[in-house]
């Protein structure tokens, strides 16, 4: 397959470059002095936000009267306290019911959602403050440290994998959705020749109708970048490819989109306009089978430049399933940390995993991990952070989040001039993620309570594992009634999964769509919990401080569990 570059590609570089240059050279200017840049921040947030229902609350106008930096962090630690999302969300509530000036001046822009420690989701509000100077500012960066990385990044088509842009609306009207979906509906006009496919694609309600549209456009093209946050989805992208591979070929030799998937009527009309017959590439692909029988993305993709894509944590069990089936030249360059409640910055670079962060753009304070447990633990601010130390981070931003637990453990990997880079460990409030769905034990819990009053079965004892290598959550219960069977404990566990889809939709989400496989079950034996607490005591732990927590990602514990299994 020759490269069959993308018309104006050096034009979208050059720029790409110019933007991203002058970002990247304000960047090297404020990082030079942490403190100020954080000083400067939390000003601006404060005195925006200061004739706010929060801000009148919790003394904004008194705080800014500080005189340093120092008494200006001192005073909005002391008047504001730390939130979880739960404190936040009253005022969230009064924002979406046509509220304003509530956390922040006027109403948000939209509503970020994503799945929370209850069974009510999260809605993130996006200020457009916050849009315009962090996500259209990183961006602009982020696209340039692409392109410094691979310079042809651009060279190709780019297939770009992102969530509903708008998928409803709050009482007052405002909208609600995906930031990557809005964030890529939001590309300068310059850069839409760049995507294969229109938005709408990610509007197709069946996930594997949804992937087959994205590959059936995708494969057609020279794609030389992909960026998507989880290397599960690409996981699943393959599958699809591997399905459904000869009817790619006979769609793109006759310019149609298949019928047999559940495509939506005015989505099919938006990608069919984009369709003509291509015979040439049909045939390219068909000798590719031929070839090599099972089609890989370094055979249909061979000018691959760069994958943009997380592969820390978890994430790496579904990253080392697909990176050699892309091109030896391609360049895997990280996502980096960033959440719905925030993006704290990106990685510069693609030989490096660290994400560096923005501090003139988010007012970070950071949780020593040795104080989780303290109900006053000491704050250490930006400057104070020291390499190879680990951290839960609070971040204040420009879209009314004050002093917000991000509940995620980060360990302080270096410095850019004074700005930390970091890398994520892992969740530290009771939630246990596999692909992205951010399972907590409180919705766990909920679920199998529910599950007790629908089949009338109920359980002594019970507790979740993640199970990182078959990519699902294993469950474990002690009934009751010591006759259940096996078939009967599998259907109680069929039933709390549904709970599950309805508490938690990044959990619906990831189960719907294959990338999360279905639960599985074990029974315990009679006093399982005694036994082993038994024998955790055993091992050392005091009686007296002794808990376990009943969703985890343990696999001491879960080794310890497998030998109480009937």
């Amino acid at each position: 397959m020759g490269e069959r570059r993308v018309k104006g590609w050096w034009l979208i570089t050059l720029a790409l470059t110019i933007i991203g240059k002058k970002g990247l050279k304000e960047f090297e200017k404020v990082s030079k002095d942490g403190k100020k840049a954080q000083e400067e921040f939390l000003r601006h947030i404060l005195s925006t936000a200061q004739d706010t229902v929060y801000g009148r609350e919790h003394h904004f106008a008194e705080i800014l009267k500080a005189e340093s930096a120092d008494e200006l962090f001192s005073l909005y630690e002391k008047n504001v306290p730390l939130n979880e999302y739960e404190d936040i969300r009253p005022y969230v509530e009064r924002h979406k019911n046509g509220e304003s000036d509530v956390l922040y001046p006027g109403k948000p822009k939209l509503y970020a959602t994503t799945s929370g420690t209850t069974k009510e989701p999260k809605w993130i509000p996006i200020t457009e403050q916050y849009y315009q100077e962090v996500y259209k500012v990183m961006n602009q960066l982020w696209f340039y440290t692409l392109i410094m990385n691979k310079p042809k990044a651009f060279y190709g088509k780019t297939l770009s994998i992102v969530g509903k842009a708008i998928e409803g609306a709050a009482p007052d009207g405002t909208v609600y959705g995906s930031i990557s979906g809005i964030s890529q509906r939001d590309i300068p006009g310059f850069m839409e020749v760049l995507h294969p496919a229109p938005a709408d694609v990610f509007h197709i309600p069946d996930y594997k109708a949804r992937y087959y549209a994205i590959m059936r456009m995708g494969i057609e093209q020279d794609i030389t970048l992909i960026i998507t946050a989880n290397p599960s989805t690409l996981v699943e992208m393959q599958n699809n490819a591997n399905e459904f591979y000869d009817e790619y070929v006979e769609d793109i030799e006759n310019g149609t989109l298949s019928h047999r998937l559940p495509i939506p009527d005015w989505i099919r009309a938006s990608l069919e306009k984009r369709l003509k017959p291509n015979p040439a590439r049909a045939e390219e692909l068909r000798a590719l089978k031929v070839r090599y029988g099972t089609v890989l993305p370094k055979y249909y993709w061979p000018h691959m430049q760069v994958v943009n894509v997380w592969f820390c944590g978890n994430t790496n069990i579904f990253f080392e399933k697909v990176r050699d089936s892309f091109p030896e030249t391609c360049v895997f360059h990280e996502m980096g940390y960033f959440a719905t409640e925030c993006r704290i910055g990106i990685v510069l670079k693609s030989n490096s995993p660290d994400t560096v962060i923005f501090g003139h753009k988010v007012f970070f304070e950071f949780i020593h991990e040795s104080d989780l447990e303290n109900e006053n633990p000491p704050v250490y601010r930006m400057d104070e952070v020291k390499k190879g130390e680990r951290y839960a981070m609070v971040v204040t931003t420009s879209a009314g989040l004050y002093r917000y637990n991000m509940n995620d453990l980060v360990e302080i990997t270096g410095f850019v001039n004074q700005f930390p880079t970091l890398k994520l460990i892992q969740k530290v409030n009771g939630t246990v993620n596999i692909t992205g769905e951010k399972l907590h034990e409180r919705q766990f819990v909920e679920a199998v309570h529910a599950a007790e009053r629908e089949t009338g079965n109920r359980v002594a004892f019970f507790i979740g594992f993640a199970d990182t290598s078959k990519v699902t959550y294993r469950f474990y219960y002690e009934f009751v009634n010591a006759d259940i069977t096996q078939e009967k404990a599998e259907n109680f566990t069929r039933v709390l999964d549904e709970y599950l889809k309805k508490y938690n939709i990044e959990y619906e989400a990831k189960r719907s769509s294959n990338r999360l496989k279905d639960p599985e079950t074990a029974l315990l034996v009679k006093e399982s919990f005694e036994k082993f607490k038994a024998t955790c005591i055993d091992k050392g732990y005091r009686d007296g401080q002794f808990k376990v927590n009943l969703l985890m990602q343990d696999e001491k514990r879960h080794a310890m569990f497998k030998e109480l299994v009937l």
